[in-house]
């Protein structure tokens, strides 16, 4: 496929529109598709709409990948049998939806209106117009919300354990959380760390079986079970975490050397209008054509209710998204 002149398409566009000419069109840009969010999610919705000869953009206030740019192994995506890290697995994707030609640009979704059949999409560089929108801007590592967790983030507390396990070589840590992304993260840690703790405020875990099985069987981690953290102790750095037992009521003081917080997850969802439908949470509800309330408007991955946070179950949002956009926009040529 050809790749498009942007530049001389929005020229043309403006030139022919209603906006007073190209000077007051300058920070417009036209597209058939426009694609909120550059993980997999996003990136299989650019490629199946660009397939579909959609004039299709990402954007993304980050670097292409979203958050499982940060998994250090995938071993549950169909195709690689050796798995796959996220950042390569990452940089395919997005190599493919270039390949199409399909522009990915760093820039900060703001707010989104409507114009007629038009939805403008608001960003800190100026004005997308387009007929579909697919929203696929994921979500964000929640936090604690607790005393010293603020004061200490980057000195000792931290939500990704790819990009922080060098710093921890050889000392003693604590990992907050019992589900799938806490497990996964903690077995990565081992590879570095002297020994870990588990903190999670149930008896059990509850991440996948084959993860828990790999946690128990690694001498290197230890658990902190019924317990929930209350306090990050320290001073310049973290020296220690308050923990609260939830059966014995008691609380005590237990030493570490960092704090790595996997407890969940928020929407990127602030930009997103109140006229489209949301769960109390934040996640957008879709059907099962990933279509919003709002004509023309989709989500896609982890931002929308229901999700299974997965890679594969991402990418295919993405695809089932862009289908049913293309067939949208049938409906309005």
């Amino acid at each position: 496929m050809k790749n498009i002149d942007f530049t001389l398409w929005n020229r043309e566009l403006c030139r022919q529109s209603n906006c007073g000419g190209e000077k007051m069109c300058a920070d417009k840009r036209y597209f058939d598709v426009a694609i909120v969010g550059g993980g997999p999610a996003g990136l299989a919705a650019a490629i199946y709409a660009a397939r579909a000869r959609r004039k299709t953009m990402i954007l993304d206030k980050a670097l292409a990948g979203g958050q499982v740019m940060f998994t250090a192994l995938i071993e549950n995506y169909p195709g690689f049998p050796k798995g796959s890290s996220g950042m390569e697995l990452a940089d395919l994707m997005a190599q493919q939806a270039r390949n199409l030609g399909v522009p990915i640009e760093m820039e900060e979704a703001r707010g989104i209106e409507r114009d007629k059949k038009d939805i403008i999409l608001r960003t800190d560089k100026g004005e997308i117009v387009a007929k579909a929108l697919i929203i696929a801007t994921g979500s964000s590592w929640k936090k604690l919300n607790v005393p010293g967790e603020a004061e200490l983030s980057g000195r000792g507390v931290s939500y990704c354990g790819t990009c922080d396990a060098m710093l921890y070589r050889d000392k003693e840590i604590v990992v907050v959380g019992g589900g799938d992304t806490a497990i996964d993260e903690a077995l990565f840690l081992t590879r570095f760390v002297k020994r870990l703790h588990i903190v999670h405020r149930r008896g059990e875990l509850r991440a996948e079986k084959i993860l828990q099985e790999r946690a128990f069987a690694n001498e290197k981690i230890g658990f902190i079970w019924d317990s929930v953290v209350t306090k990050i102790v320290g001073d310049q750095k973290v020296s220690g975490v308050e923990l609260l037992n939830k059966k014995t009521n008691e609380t005590s003081v237990f030493p570490t050397e960092g704090v790595f917080i996997f407890v969940g997850n928020e929407p990127n969802t602030g930009f997103v209008p109140e006229m489209i439908s949301k769960t109390g949470e934040g996640q957008i509800i879709v059907n099962i054509k990933m279509e919003t309330n709002a004509p023309g408007i989709y989500a896609a991955g982890d931002v929308r209710a229901e999700s299974i946070r997965q890679v594969v179950s991402a990418a295919g949002d993405g695809a089932t998204a862009a289908w049913y956009a293309d067939k949208y926009l049938d409906t309005l040529e």
